[in-house]
């Protein structure tokens, strides 16, 4: 299975084997999930992340193969650095197989969180069509090394079919609505958004401010932004002029 279909539909078989979890998402999200588990099982890799994205880098962890991985992801939009924004941003694969060795210097928020969390080694692949960018998928080991070129050549493609599930979920919608099983992704996004225009208002500064004031705190208080936003909506949390 060389050529490009026999590798895209190996892996939506590898997909369709994995194991349902019980209280595992639907639609869209639910599919991504198990994508993340069967390349984690297919791949010398520990984990794997889908995160979707935004043109500001707004966005979140949209699927992952465990829970720890789904926080490695998270802390990324915490932090506005890593692997998958960077991916994202430069439209390019992005290989790290030592996050000690280089990765302090790469991503100085990020790394010495993400190896607290025992990520040794992460590879981010940008999930694109055309021009259109959508997100990236992480591939986490809990050791340094590198991927042979056959591991990447089966994670790229494992992007692709990322890219394929997105695209065929959305062509599957009503107009204007979110790709089923989205939804969760969709209230994440428009939390953080609310969050960052309360705290706009209330500080009087800018929006590019605002989203720096709230990652400064999750940062500060070892949290992950998406619950700082909530805190923030739902009147738990008001930041001042000092918060860092």
């Amino acid at each position: 299975m060389g050529d490009l279909s026999g590798r895209l539909a190996r892996v939506h078989q590898l997909i369709d084997d994995e194991p349902a979890v019980a209280d595992a998402p639907a639609g869209v999200a639910g599919r991504l999930t198990r994508l993340c588990s069967a390349l984690a099982r297919d791949l010398p890799a520990t984990g794997a992340g889908v995160s979707l994205m935004t043109e500001d880098h707004g966005g979140g962890g949209t699927a992952a193969s465990d829970p720890s991985c789904r926080e490695v992801e998270e802390l990324q939009f915490s932090l506005a650095e890593g692997p998958c924004i960077e991916a994202f941003t430069s439209r390019r694969p992005v290989l790290e197989p030592d996050l000690a060795e280089r990765g302090w210097r790469r991503w100085p928020g990020y790394s010495p969180a993400a190896h607290a969390r025992g990520v040794r080694a992460v590879f981010a692949f940008p999930l694109q069509v055309g021009a259109a960018r959508l997100g990236a998928l992480d591939v986490y080991r809990d050791e340094p090394g590198s991927l042979s070129s056959q591991d990447l050549r089966d994670a790229l493609t494992f992007a692709e079919v990322a890219v394929g599930i997105l695209l065929d979920g959305q062509r599957a919608a009503a107009d204007g609505d979110l790709a089923p099983g989205l939804d969760d992704v969709l209230i994440d996004r428009a939390e953080v958004y609310q969050a960052q225009g309360m705290v706009m208002v209330d500080l009087g500064v800018d929006l590019t401010e605002a989203m720096a004031r709230l990652r400064g705190h999750a940062y500060a208080q070892s949290q992950f932004l998406i619950d700082v936003a909530r805190d923030v909506v739902a009147g738990r949390l008001r930041l001042d002029r000092d918060t860092s």
